[in-house]
C-alpha cells in the first residue's frame, strides 16, 4: 500500500501527517469503515481522478468514530473542512475536491480553507 506524507505549506509549524494512498475505486468505497480508532499521526488520502463535488462526496455508515475531513483541489488548495460524525449518510464538499483527507478529529485545526497544502509519495525503495 502506498503511503504519503502531508504538509500544510501555509501553516508550517503543524507535523506533517502520514497517509495511506486510496486510489482504487474498492479502496475508496471502503475507506475507514469498521475501523474503531485513528492514531493523531495517521491519515488516509482518497483519490478522485479530477476535481467534483459529488466524486469527492463521502459516507459515514459503519464507520465508528468521527472524522476530521479536508477537501484539497487539484491545485493543492484546501476547498473545504468539517468534522464528519459517524454513521452519518453523506458529506459533500463545498467547491470541488479531488483529495479528501481523513484524519483523527484532533486534527481538524491543523488546516483552514486557503491553506496550500503538498502531497508527496513515501518512496518504499
Amino acid at each position: 500500500m502506498k503511503q504519503v506524507i502531508i504538509n500544510n505549506l501555509t501553516q508550517s509549524s503543524i507535523s506533517p501527517l502520514k497517509a495511506r494512498l486510496c486510489e482504487s475505486f474498492l479502496c475508496r468505497l471502503r475507506g475507514l469503515t469498521f475501523r474503531r480508532s485513528l492514531s493523531s499521526q495517521e491519515g488516509l488520502l482518497l483519490v478522485q481522478k479530477k476535481d467534483s463535488r459529488m466524486d469527492a462526496a463521502i459516507h459515514m455508515l459503519a464507520v465508528f468514530m468521527d472524522l476530521a475531513v479536508v477537501w484539497i483541489n487539484t491545485d493543492g488548495d484546501v476547498v473545504d473542512l468539517r468534522l464528519a460524525r459517524r454513521w452519518r449518510p453523506i458529506y459533500v464538499p463545498q467547491s470541488p475536491a479531488r483529495y479528501i483527507l481523513e484524519m483523527a478529529p484532533d486534527r481538524l485545526a491543523d488546516f483552514q480553507v486557503g491553506d496550500k497544502v503538498r502531497i508527496e509519495e513515501i518512496r518504499m525503495d
